[in-house]
């Protein structure tokens, strides 16, 4: 146990503004979805890190300099939570970083304990509250859209967190551009605290975000933070065709989110990846993160290492320097070898 954590910052990690807030966020989020479990996957609690792991992943995420990190209710069942939260209070550095969590998904049997009504969201935002032994969420983002809910009920709220304390900023994950845009309007109409960030997935296999939702973002002023830079550790290339998945991989545990990628034009692009990562002297992972990193809408990219020694990749990352150039040149000659 340690009394206070004091950092030893090992590389050039940026920060970047987290929307209009004024809060630095670093470059790299460390994603907390595996601790406990897999996600939100019920059938898979119990199947991610120990809290062994977990400590020893978020101790070497703050020696790096990352102050951002993202959990959720539901990851590991409340598992996720529990274990940032004893960390938390171990290392006393809560004060010294940005902690986001978010609510949604089913926390009980009750048929009305998940989705974003009034009544759910001030139930879960003091479980997680207990959860994390905080008295403040840094960011309270919304996990999924709730087509049950009118979006005013879901940010009063929201609003009515805000105001109370409990939570500083507010954000929005898996939401399309449009669903946005009215909840940026209903706030502005109602002198609502608005919704500040957008989470969404976004790398080089699935670049769906590029259409809409990342000019939006930047036109509006919004963060944007993108979870799955690695499509499930298929761009570090640790997947070949014919091979079964190595043992706790993404693949071997919950391969459903990446099925789409188990083709012959994915494994032709990541050689194509791999040429340009050899071309710089670099990890097709660090090139796939630089990648995410360097579009001018992103604010952060949540990596969920499974080790520490996977965040050799995310160390890397933060020397390679990606031009706008090296952007389009790298993502049409994976899109056309996957053609």
């Amino acid at each position: 146990m340690h009394a206070h954590w004091t950092p030893a910052y090992l590389a050039p990690v940026e920060y970047r503004l987290l929307g209009r807030t004024g809060v630095r966020v670093s470059v790299i989020g460390l994603g907390c979805g595996g601790f406990g479990g897999v996600g939100s996957d019920a059938g898979l609690f119990g199947r991610g890190e120990s809290e062994e792991e977990a400590f020893a992943l978020m101790d070497r995420a703050l020696d790096l300099g990352i102050n951002y990190f993202d959990t959720a209710d539901s990851y590991g069942g409340g598992t996720s939570e529990e274990m940032v939260g004893r960390w938390l209070t171990s290392r006393g550095v809560r004060d010294s970083l940005v902690l986001s969590t978010k609510v949604f998904n089913k926390m009980g049997a009750d048929v009305n304990s998940g989705g974003l009504s009034r009544r759910h969201i001030l139930q879960a935002v003091e479980a997680s509250l207990r959860r994390l032994q905080t008295d403040w969420l840094d960011m309270y983002v919304t996990h999924q859209v709730d087509q049950d809910t009118a979006i005013e009920e879901t940010l009063r709220a929201l609003d009515d967190l805000v105001h109370a304390g409990k939570v500083r900023y507010l954000g929005a994950s898996n939401i399309e551009a449009w669903k946005m845009t009215k909840s940026l309007w209903i706030s502005d109409r109602a002198g609502l605290a608005r919704l500040e960030s957008m989470q969404t997935e976004y790398n080089l296999l699935h670049r769906t975000a590029e259409s809409e939702l990342l000019p939006f973002a930047m036109a509006e002023g919004l963060a944007v933070t993108t979870y799955s830079p690695l499509a499930g550790g298929w761009l570090t290339g640790k997947y070949r065709p014919q091979e079964e998945p190595p043992p706790r991989s993404r693949m071997s545990l919950r391969p459903g989110p990446y099925s789409d990628l188990e083709n012959a034009g994915t494994f032709r692009a990541i050689d194509a990846l791999q040429f340009e990562a050899r071309e710089l002297g670099v990890s097709s992972a660090a090139i796939a993160l630089a990648w995410v990193t360097s579009h001018p809408a992103i604010t952060a990219a949540l990596a969920g290492p499974r080790n520490v020694e996977q965040f050799a990749a995310v160390v890397e990352s933060l020397t390679v320097k990606l031009a706008h150039d090296d952007r389009e040149r790298i993502g049409n000659r994976m899109d056309e070898a996957r053609a």
